[in-house]
């Protein structure tokens, strides 16, 4: 699963990397949480000569039909497998695709009683992109509410010992693929979906700071030696 992650990057690495008009208005965020905003990139909904565009949505997907919006608290994340058979899912992998920018993600690895938060990112520390879907919801009133989902596949040998899925992360060439509506069979996209390889990734355990979703800062993702001052 992926419960947490960063985006640290500025503004205009985030613009470069995605081909965007112009950077977005971010600030450095060390431990993204459920129901927070989160920046996605998708194309322009409803447009003529769609572009890409970045704009906040809630993070916990709402499908159209539900009643409740707190139903969004459940659907943080959506299997890579199955996303486009689920009712909550279906109609989104087939015409909301987007991607969410992010430099890092944590995992909490369990032994016995104890949770050990890790934080993983590329070796190079370069910012990518989670594969994503978005929905709206129009709740009381016509109050729209945009949120999102992040798909996850099983995990490669890396991340394994420390938990049983990871967060798909697209490669920079797959971006217009996966953006684009044009395509909308799942069978076209599921090469997309795997997980990345594990020698592009490290992983090293971080202190419990980031435990709590309303802690922030580069402690957050401080080796566990350096948050702890050993």
């Amino acid at each position: 699963m992926c419960g947490r992650f960063t985006l640290r990057a500025s503004p205009r690495a985030v613009a470069e990397q995605f081909s965007l008009l112009e950077p977005p208005p971010l600030v450095p965020r060390f431990n993204i949480a459920p129901s927070q905003p989160v920046a996605i990139v998708r194309l322009e909904p409803d447009s003529a000569q769609p572009r890409r565009q970045c704009v906040p949505v809630r993070w916990g997907l709402i499908p159209s039909w539900a009643k409740d919006p707190a139903i969004g608290n459940r659907m943080i994340n959506a299997r890579a497998e199955t996303a486009a058979d689920k009712p909550a899912f279906r109609a989104a992998m087939r015409r909301r695709r987007c991607l969410i920018p992010a430099d890092g993600f944590y995992e909490w690895q369990h032994t016995g009683s104890r949770r050990q938060p890790f934080f993983i990112r590329l070796r190079d520390d370069r910012l990518f992109a989670f594969a994503g879907l978005w929905e709206a919801w129009e709740g009381p009133e016509h109050s729209a509410v945009e949120s999102c989902t992040i798909l996850t596949t099983a995990a490669n040998d890396l991340v394994r010992p420390i938990h049983d899925r990871m967060p798909v992360i697209l490669a920079q060439t797959d971006y217009d693929r996966w953006l684009d509506p044009a395509i909308d069979h799942s069978e076209t996209l599921r090469p997309l979906l795997g997980p990345l390889r594990s020698n592009a990734l490290e992983t090293y355990p971080v202190g419990v700071h980031v435990n709590r979703p309303g802690n922030e800062g580069p402690q957050c993702s401080a080796p566990a030696e350096e948050e702890s001052g050993e």
